[in-house]
């Protein structure tokens, strides 16, 4: 069977503690869509040393589990090489337990290009792109143009690489882009010939084989569900399906095959970049959110935008997901507060809501809050549900009542140890 765990906001929300904590339960951790443009936070070891995962499966430092990158990933192979320096670093044995599939795309140094040259033309109009090369990598999966990891093992990949160069020139001398690339090239064949040297399998037939088998996979999602390409903020989105439809194309595996479909948000919100976000606060109060949630990206270092937390989004999530059981994360962020505030409805163009618009860049829309009472105290230091404020499991109750949908762990700190399940 698969469990999947995925972001139900716009990132950022957690996952790679919570694929971190669940692990050890799994046979196989499998990545199943999105890039480098994701940061999977972990701390690891005794001295609990910060690690940022962009590719890489959040289950590689636990033994005796396998870690592949799927199919639906877009790769790019000098963020992987660093990555893999990184964590070989901690002992982990990567020759062992890391296996990539052959259809994973791979991030040329002219995509990085070409996401940059877009992303400037955009002028205020940017939809702020990690100009990690994301998009033009899947634009030329969906245009059949992409080279893939598989390729690599062909005596014509360099002759393909240099035919799809000269394809991407032609658009950056469009865009009037003449930033010189040679570095990032001569990095990208040095990184290749790292990457040839890992094991590349046939990822649907991995999977599968060891499902037939009876191993446990976990499934781990990139970005959150706000950005996917077809039910997010459009087109303030990522360029895969970030949703629980994205695993089995991203894996090769069949929908029957998945069993619990574990949804990660955090007690508040927050955004990274432009883009709709209803429940933003610019004010004090948002300042504070970020300051006590330490709120800046893991991969660009931005800050992020904060807000509180929004019912209407976080049930479309897990509608569209159909989530079995969510993971509360960054509750311990909210101590400070005497009252909170949850979204429970919008006005959209002055008429009550409480569903997501199509297109919310084109809608006026004005949160309608519930006030709930804060619980003021240090949370982070409870291990178990008996020890939780009365107030946090107030909140928690009043957004079950919400979604119809359990929250059935909290997350009050960074520490492994500090989950709370309930």
């Amino acid at each position: 069977m698969v469990d999947v765990i995925l972001g139900l906001q716009w990132g950022d929300e957690g996952k790679g503690k919570i694929v971190d904590y669940f692990a050890s339960q799994y046979d196989v951790i499998a990545r199943f869509q999105g890039g480098p443009n994701a940061g999977h936070t972990l701390y690891v070891g005794p001295e609990k040393t910060k690690v940022v995962l962009h590719q890489i499966p959040s289950g590689v430092f636990h033994q005796g589990t396998v870690n592949l990158i799927g199919n639906g990933v877009v790769l790019d192979p000098i963020t992987l090489q660093r990555e893999c320096a990184t964590v070989s670093g901690f002992g982990v044995n990567l020759k062992k337990n890391l296996f990539i599939a052959q259809r994973a795309h791979l991030i040329l140094p002219t995509h990085r290009a070409l996401d940059k040259a877009a992303e400037l033309a955009k002028g205020a109009d940017k939809i702020g792109s990690t100009l990690k090369g994301i998009g033009p990598t899947y634009m030329d999966k969906t245009g059949r143009n992409g080279l893939r990891v598989g390729d690599l093992l062909h005596k014509d990949f360099e002759k393909d690489y240099q035919s799809l160069r000269q394809k991407h020139r032609v658009l950056l001398d469009h865009y009037g882009f003449n930033e010189d690339i040679t570095a990032w090239e001569e990095e990208f064949f040095a990184a290749i010939e790292e990457l040839r040297a890992h094991n590349i399998v046939s990822g649907e037939y991995f999977i599968n084989e060891h499902l037939s088998n009876g191993k446990k996979v976990l499934a781990e999602g990139a970005q959150g569900s706000m950005l996917d390409i077809d039910f997010g903020t459009f087109p303030f989105v990522t360029s895969s399906n970030t949703t629980s439809a994205g695993v089995c194309s991203g894996l090769g595996v069949a929908p029957q095959r998945i069993r619990e479909i574990i949804g990660v948000s955090k007690a508040y919100c927050t955004r990274v970049g432009g883009g709709p976000f209803p429940t933003e606060l610019e004010n004090e109060t948002g300042e504070e959110l970020r300051r006590l949630g330490s709120e800046f990206g893991a991969t660009t270092g931005r800050p992020r935008r904060c807000g509180w937390m929004d019912l209407v989004a976080l049930k479309y999530a897990c509608m569209i997901n159909g989530v079995t059981a969510v993971v509360m994360t960054k509750a311990d962020v909210l101590d400070a507060f005497e009252e909170l505030q949850v979204c429970t409805g919008y006005m959209v163009d002055g008429q009550p809501s409480e569903q997501v618009p199509f297109q919310m860049t084109r809608a006026a829309i004005e949160p309608q809050y519930r006030a709930v009472k804060g619980w003021n105290t240090d949370s982070s230091v409870c291990r178990d549900a008996a020890s939780l404020p009365a107030e946090m499991k107030a909140y928690v109750d009043f957004i079950n009542g919400y979604l119809g949908t359990p929250v059935r762990w909290i997350s009050n700190g960074p520490g492994r140890e500090q989950i709370v399940p309930l």
